[in-house]
C-alpha cells in the first residue's frame, strides 16, 4: 500500500514522504543476478547487524536510523507487523551521494588483482612484494562509482571522486570511513574476527542553518558490504573463506553457470550452510545469540 522508492537486490525501500521503510528480504544474488532461491534469515541478518552498528557507532558518524522497533512505527504500517518484524528499519530520507565509500585493511579480492598490475589500489601506491591477504601498513581509502540497475560498481581514485563530488566533502568522507572501518575492526578482533574491508554509503540533510550534514545510510558493517575472516584461518598469499555467500558462488562455480539468465536454483544444502554461515556472522559480529 506504499509508494516504491527503490528495490534493489536485497532491499525493498519505500517512501514515507520525509523518512523511509527499508525492508531486507532473504534475496540473495551472485555474479550480478538474483538468484530464484531465497536464504531463510538472511534479510534478517543483514537487518539487525547494520542496527547493531549503528547504534555503535554514532559518536563516530551520524546515521538515517530512527528505528527497528516496529511499535514506533507509523500505525499504516501496523498491520505488516509480521513482516517488517526484525527485518526493517524507519530511517531519515537523505541526499544520497553517488560514491561508494570503501576502506581497505587488506590486499584482497579487486585490491588484490589491481596491485598485481601496477602495485596500486585506486591510485594509492602500496609497498612492493605484497601477498594477497597481506595486512597494509594503514588502511587505505579507495572510493568506486555507485551504478545503478545492477551494474558493476567501478574502482576510481580519490582524486576523481573529489572532482565529482568536491574536495571538501570527499575528504570529509575519508576521513569518517577510515574511522569507521579502525573503529570495526578492533571491535570484531575480541570476536576471533578479521575485517579484511568495508564499503559504506553516505548522504546528506541539510541542518537549520542551511549547511549540508553528512548522513551515513544503507547497511553498515554487514557479511553482505564486508569481508570478514575467521583469524584461525588467515593465512598470507591465499583467499580465506570469508563470512558471506562464498558456499553459493562454489556452488554456481562447480555447475559452470555462464553468468546468463536465467539464474539457477540452489539446492537445499547450499541454502541451509549459507543461511548457518550468515547466522554465525551475525552472532561474532554482535555477540547476541539469536535473531529478533
Amino acid at each position: 500500500n506504499l509508494p516504491l522508492f527503490i528495490r534493489g537486490k536485497v532491499r525493498d525501500v519505500y517512501d514515507l514522504d520525509d523518512r523511509l521503510l527499508i525492508v531486507s528480504s532473504d534475496r540473495i544474488s551472485a555474479y550480478d543476478y538474483v538468484l530464484p532461491t531465497p536464504i531463510p534469515d538472511k534479510g534478517k541478518v543483514l537487518n539487525q547487524t547494520s542496527l547493531h552498528w549503528f547504534e555503535q557507532t554514532r559518536g563516530l558518524a551520524t546515521n538515517h536510523l530512527i528505528t527497528g522497533n516496529v511499535e514506533e512505527y507509523p500505525p499504516e504500517l501496523k498491520e505488516f507487523r509480521a513482516g517488517l518484524e526484525g527485518r526493517s528499519m524507519l530511517v531519515q530520507k537523505t541526499d544520497k551521494i553517488s560514491i561508494e565509500c570503501v576502506v581497505r585493511g587488506y590486499l584482497a579480492g579487486s585490491g588484490w588483482k589491481e596491485y598485481l598490475q601496477n602495485g596500486r589500489v585506486c591510485g594509492v601506491a602500496l609497498p612492493k612484494g605484497l601477498k594477497e591477504s597481506d595486512r597494509l601498513p594503514e588502511p587505505i581509502f579507495t572510493p568506486a562509482t555507485k551504478e545503478e540497475g545492477g551494474k558493476h560498481d567501478l574502482n576510481i581514485s580519490f582524486e576523481e571522486m573529489a572532482e565529482r563530488i568536491g574536495g571538501d566533502l570527499a575528504s570529509k568522507l575519508k576521513e569518517i570511513s577510515i574511522a569507521l572501518y579502525k573503529h570495526a575492526a578492533e571491535k570484531v578482533t575480541a570476536a576471533g574476527l578479521i575485517l579484511a574491508d568495508t564499503k559504506f554509503e553516505f548522504g546528506t540533510i541539510k541542518k537549520t542553518n542551511g549547511s549540508p550534514e553528512i548522513i551515513l545510510i544503507d547497511e553498515c558493517l554487514t557479511p553482505d558490504s564486508s569481508r570478514f575472516w575467521e583469524v584461525s584461518q588467515y593465512r598470507v598469499g591465499i583467499s580465506p573463506p570469508s563470512f558471506d555467500k562464498q558456499f553459493v558462488r562454489n556452488y554456481l562455480d562447480s555447475i559452470r553457470w555462464d553468468h546468463q539468465p536465467p539464474a539457477p536454483e540452489l539446492p537445499s544444502e547450499v541454502v541451509q550452510k549459507t543461511r548457518d554461515k550468515y547466522l554465525e556472522a551475525f552472532r561474532r559480529i554482535t555477540g547476541k545469540d539469536r535473531l529478533q
